[in-house]
């Protein structure tokens, strides 16, 4: 695990991505979760065990580049984000979504 959240890892896990591949991915037990952009995958890993206490088997990342966004005649440039497809082992789940 990196300095950079050593003790806080509640801040490398920023909110599960709700999409429709996401979705469909929970059938192979995998869940995408929106992660700070200097995570490494051992921060995620540990952020995940410990948050949800699951074993995570494998972590895919990707870092996309960032978006340019236009208000009028200004232009900026949208927040990095990262995202984190984790692979739970067999048997563990996460509850995303409460039950009625």
């Amino acid at each position: 695990m990196t300095e950079r959240f050593n003790g806080r890892l509640a801040d490398v896990i920023r909110r599960p991505l709700i999409t429709e591949k996401a979705t469909s991915a929970l059938e192979q037990n995998q869940y995408t979760f929106e992660v700070d952009h200097r995570a490494a995958k051992p921060d995620i890993k540990a952020a995940v065990e410990q948050l949800f206490d699951v074993r995570v088997v494998g972590i895919s990342t990707m870092n996309p580049p960032r978006r340019s966004r236009r208000v009028g005649r200004f232009t900026g440039k949208r927040a990095q984000v990262k995202k984190a497809i984790v692979r739970l082992a067999e048997g563990n789940t996460i509850q995303l979504f409460p039950e009625s």
